[in-house]
């Protein structure tokens, strides 16, 4: 009885007492209205539990009940709520509001029956739903919740399995697992319920549904483990289903080749069409292209359908010398999906592999928006996140992709981890934090032995390349790296996929002084420059940067080269160039005009409005190059003055910035000249 609050009780002993009433109980499942009925248990009057499941002659009989005028306290679920009931419940007099306990309740309650049980933890694992609270407080056992589990439909028990309030399920489903109490404020599934499930359920008969419910909770390994299950079972109706689940799951933890082989095994279209993107992204195109001529589309042209095949004809299309068509092709599989996206369990999406291809060939601009787009039909938030964070990185905005990168969340998946990893190197290189790399490292190497190199992972996979090499742990790298380079060829090169990870190795073959190798680097990207202007655009910053590191350098040729880079979205990388030039030149005219396009290609053009410098123009100079790594006596060389010259300066902007050691004043210079020469050494 104790479940009841005070003024509850004070109606329960008026009602006992013989006071007629015409009452209502409209509340979820676990709220108390059980416990009413048993306190009224005695009173002259008519008690009803769960209206909502009476039929029409039972609530007939009900409304007759009331033309006599007998007393009668109906309690109901809020839905489902049929025509009938609605008629009875307006013909009552009142209603009793049944609530969830607030924390003080709750605290209350577990007090009275000495319980030794924390109520912050109590109500945040019940959301105050009494009955729950009551469940713990009586010593957790969850088996109460079977019968109810039991009675539920089945896409009901879908709908709680994803424990995603996002998922695209009918409202007749949510409300009903609503009025059963299984649902918080906010519409997310109540961790009591969840642990019942996961308690509860692996004693049902399961199927698909199950299997595919937990790969949408993002729980791959019980999705493979049920999926499995299905597939070994020889005579089982649902094999190809299981295939195809595995398959997803499998490629959402980076295992490409595996995932492909099981969607080819499941034999339908749309999963013949997942097989063949999943064939190419491991090497074998001519595989793929012969899926896909043998494959039908079973069912109605549905837009999965006719999505996931122009998706697989772009990433076919990536492959050849007009990168241009794969883009549109995916552009419009993607906007094709959209409509649909939200509620489909996907391996990949077409937004995702339109947006690699759009970053692998100078298009942010369109992967920005498909992005955007596929995050709020809620399809594989996490990946397009990431990737959106990718577009911000490369252009130079590093908070905005940091933001992004927080944004995705925790728990990710194995493929979306290895972005995540890809994303923190990238930052921590291109803000020339080496602690932060050498911290950032640890979680690079296991991503790179838990991953295998698949067409898809190249980004992240360049990222670790320089990264290796600025840290001297290139020799780690090298056996992925060697895969990465024979996947290629056995997809002929395409300048599209290509490209990135020849600019990759070339920026790894320059920290680690291999002139050659960097020269052959720099000659596939000029094998690529026809494949149009963003790939002539590489191509040429890779000869300028050839001769810029042989003491070669032609502001003019540098500043073009550095520019295109800029204008082809790699505004860091342009800056980077500049500035490189910068230090190596022995041009004193050509060092500040090439110090001044770093600073402009960076965002940091004058602008009247902003406050003084705190250093002057020489000052500025002497900083950016003892920042890049000189010492005094080079830093003279190149401002043609002496190194004690370059010594007073320094110990000026150290007074004048308050800084009391070194360290800080370099800090400090940093900060002021920030991001000019960031990532320059």
């Amino acid at each position: 009885m104790i479940l009841l609050d005070e003024p509850t009780e004070k109606v329960c002993a008026a009602i006992s007492s013989g006071t007629p009433v015409r009452l209502a109980m409209v509340a979820p499942g676990g709220y108390g209205k059980t416990a009413v009925l048993e306190r009224l248990a005695g009173a002259n009057a008519r008690l009803v539990d769960d209206a909502h499941l009476l039929g029409d002659a039972e609530l007939a009989e009900l409304a007759r009940l009331l033309d006599d005028g007998a007393s009668v306290v109906i309690a109901a679920r809020p839905y489902p709520r049929p025509a009938a009931l609605n008629q009875v419940l307006a013909r009552l007099r009142g209603q009793l509001v049944l609530r969830p306990f607030d924390r003080t309740r709750t605290a209350d309650f577990l007090r009275r029956t000495g319980k030794d049980l924390s109520p912050d933890s109590v109500q945040a694992e019940t959301g105050g739903v009494p009955g729950f609270v009551r469940m713990l407080a009586e010593g957790g056992d969850l088996t109460g919740f079977r019968r109810e589990l039991d009675l539920l439909p089945e896409d009901v028990l879908r709908f709680l399995l994803t424990l995603d309030p996002r998922a695209d399920f009918p409202v007749e489903t949510r409300e009903t697992a609503r009025a059963a109490g299984f649902l918080g404020a906010d519409g997310t599934v109540l961790p009591i319920v969840a642990r019942a499930l996961r308690e509860l359920m692996p004693d049902r008969a399961v199927g698909p549904r199950w299997a595919e419910a937990a790969a949408r909770a993002g729980d791959f390994d019980a999705a493979l483990r049920l999926a499995d299950q299905m597939i070994v079972a020889e005579h089982a109706p649902d094999r190809a289903e299981g295939a195809r689940i595995a398959g997803t799951a499998l490629a959402h933890r980076g295992q490409l080749a595996r995932s492909a082989e099981l969607f080819r095994w499941s034999d339908t279209g749309p999963s013949a069409c997942f097989a063949a993107i999943g064939m190419v992204g491991t090497g074998r195109p001519a595989e793929a292209e012969k899926l896909l001529e043998q494959s039908t589309m079973d069912g109605p042209p549905t837009l999965l359908s006719g999505a996931v095949s122009s998706a697989a004809q772009g990433v076919l299309e990536s492959l050849g010398g007009q990168p241009a068509v794969a883009l549109s092709t995916l552009v419009r599989s993607a906007e094709m999906l959209e409509p649909v996206s939200a509620g489909m369990l996907l391996p990949d999406s077409p937004a995702a592999l339109g947006a690699l291809v759009a970053l692998n060939c100078g298009e942010a601009a369109i992967a920005e928006p498909l992005l955007e787009r596929a995050i709020e039909s809620g399809s594989l938030v996490a990946r397009h996140t990431l990737l959106l964070a990718w577009t911000a990185m490369l252009r130079g905005d590093r908070e905005v992709a940091a933001a992004r990168l927080q944004s995705a969340g925790d728990g990710l998946a194995q493929r979306d981890w290895l972005f995540a990893v890809g994303l923190r190197v990238g930052l921590a290189r291109r803000a020339a934090d080496l602690a932060g790399l050498r911290r950032i490292w640890g979680q690079a190497r296991e991503a790179v032995i838990r991953q295998p190199v698949d067409l898809f992972t190249f980004l992240p996979f360049g990222e670790f390349e320089v990264a290796a090499a600025r840290l001297g742990e290139r020799d780690r790298l090298a056996p992925h790296l060697r895969q990465a380079r024979e996947l290629l060829a056995a997809l002929g090169d395409p300048p599209l996929w290509a490209t990135a990870l020849h600019w990759s190795g070339l920026h790894a073959a320059i920290l680690a002084e291999q002139p050659d190798e960097a020269a052959e680097h720099a000659s596939a990207l000029c094998a690529g420059a026809g494949a149009g202007p963003y790939f002539a655009v590489m191509a040429e910053a890779a000869r300028c940067w050839l001769k810029v590191l042989r003491g070669d350098v032609d502001p003019i040729a540098v500043e073009s080269a550095a520019r295109g880079l800029h204008g082809a979205g790699l505004c860091w990388d342009g800056a980077r160039l500049a500035g490189q030039a910068a230090i190596r030149t022995a041009d004193r005219k050509a060092m500040v005009t090439l110090l001044d396009c770093a600073r402009v290609l960076q965002g940091r053009e004058p602008d009247p409005s902003e406050a003084p410098a705190r250093l002057s123009e020489r000052e500025r100079q002497v900083a950016e190059l003892v920042l890049a790594g000189l010492t005094y006596k080079q830093v003279g060389d190149q401002l043609f003055i002496s190194a004690k010259t370059v010594e007073h300066h320094m110990a000026r902007m150290r007074q004048r910035l308050g800084a009391s050691s070194r360290s800080e004043l370099l800090s400090e210079l940093r900060a002021e000249l920030a991001p000019t020469t960031k990532g320059m050494s």
